[in-house]
């Protein structure tokens, strides 16, 4: 098994689904949040780890110290989604005033980056592998973000949009190469950084990005950033698991690169792998498992359930021998009820209410994490 970790950025807000920037008193308070450009969010960060009964319980409980905080602050709580779901967006809240950073990005990007997501990191340390990962994954990510569309709604409406944040989000550089090598990528990012196209190495916003503590040298993980926030933590895991598995299958299969065995023109091949890919993001973000893809390997359309099955019983071999198969199992409940904005969606069509689906969600978040708390986990010290 490889080693995963999350990181988990979440809206705080009123018990009735207005979001409030409280992240100063929570960083302050808090050991283990930081800010995020924005005061109405913030961010934890789980330690690396190989299993998943450990994940589970390093995903509820910062949430839970989280949730008491607000609790004793006043009447505040914690909201689902990956947008300003019923309003705000017209005004960017900066939790850090002086710092230069937030200011480019406030000024550039304005509040289509307020948004929370999960980004999953997966333990890679040889740099060629994590660069053939970083292929594979790029190219399937609108699978994952598929699977964890959760922000149908911005401003009190629907958009339109599965996932409102990643149709609105600045993919930053506005063009990322599928890197042959780390050499290609050491110099396609100090490029960058002279060109100004990228501030600093954390300045790239794609799907996925190799990852480390000396970026671009030194590397030991890849990260998928595609997904919006799945608050269910066992749906997380399994999302987690199809990644970890189709890794672990790439690992074990040098061949397993779309720069090798696509079926694209080769003399075109890795354009042509990013102008699919880019279109399958932009069609995972508008119907989500509804959509319409286009398969890297053979560049024919295929339905996004079908695309997600037939990989979920391609890697479940894979899965089993290591020994966390049954934490893919959730995989088949998504395709079967939807992810959560298409349940929202037609909570929605019920209750014709943005703000009601929103209060629902809040309740149903709260819910699903005493029962993951009182069940899997040690409870909390005063």
């Amino acid at each position: 098994m490889l080693s995963k970790g999350f990181e988990v950025e979440i809206y705080t807000s009123t018990p009735e689904g207005h979001v409030v920037g409280l992240s100063d008193k929570v960083v302050e308070a808090l050991d283990g949040f930081v800010r995020e450009p924005d005061s109405r969010n913030v961010e934890y960060t789980t330690p690396p780890c190989y299993r998943y009964e450990r994940l589970l319980c390093d995903l509820v409980r910062p949430r839970q110290r989280l949730r008491q905080f607000l609790k004793d602050l006043g009447n505040y709580t914690l909201i689902p989604g990956s947008t300003l779901s019923l309003g705000g967006s017209d005004r960017f809240y900066r939790s850090d005033p002086a710092n230069p950073y937030h200011t480019y990005i406030e000024q550039t990007y304005g509040t289509k980056v307020v948004t929370a997501s999960v980004h999953i990191n997966i333990g890679i340390s040889d740099p060629e592998i994590l660069m053939r990962a970083c292929r594979l994954i790029r190219v399937e990510a609108p699978l994952f973000l598929a699977l964890s569309a959760a922000s149908p709604f911005l401003d009190g409406a629907p958009t339109g949009h599965h996932s409102t944040r990643w149709s609105l989000f600045p993919k930053t550089p506005a063009h990322v190469p599928l890197f042959e090598s780390h050499t290609h990528f050491i110099r396609w990012t100090e490029a960058q950084l002279v060109a100004g196209t990228m501030q600093n190495v954390r300045h790239l916003w794609s799907s996925v990005r190799p990852n480390g503590d000396r970026r671009p040298y030194n590397l030991n993980r890849l990260e998928l950033r595609i997904c919006d926030l799945v608050s269910d933590p066992v749906a997380l895991l399994a999302i987690t698991a199809l990644l970890e598995a189709r890794l672990l299958q790439l690992i074990d299969n040098p061949d397993l690169d779309p720069l090798v065995i696509s079926q694209l023109p080769s003399h075109s091949r890795a354009e042509d792998l990013l102008e699919i890919t880019d279109k399958n993001e932009l069609a995972a973000a508008h119907a989500s498992l509804d959509a319409t893809l286009y398969h890297w390997q053979t560049g024919a359309a295929i339905a996004t359930r079908d695309w997600v099955e037939a990989l979920y019983d391609e890697v479940w071999e894979t899965a089993k021998k290591a020994g966390f198969s049954c934490f893919l199992l959730p995989i088949k409940k998504i395709l079967r009820e939807g992810n959560e904005a298409q349940r929202w969606l037609d909570l929605y069509r019920q209750e014709t209410s943005v703000e009601a689906v929103m209060q629902h969600a809040i309740q149903e978040l709260i819910d699903q994490e005493n029962v993951l708390q009182d069940q899997l986990c040690q409870p909390l010290v005063a």
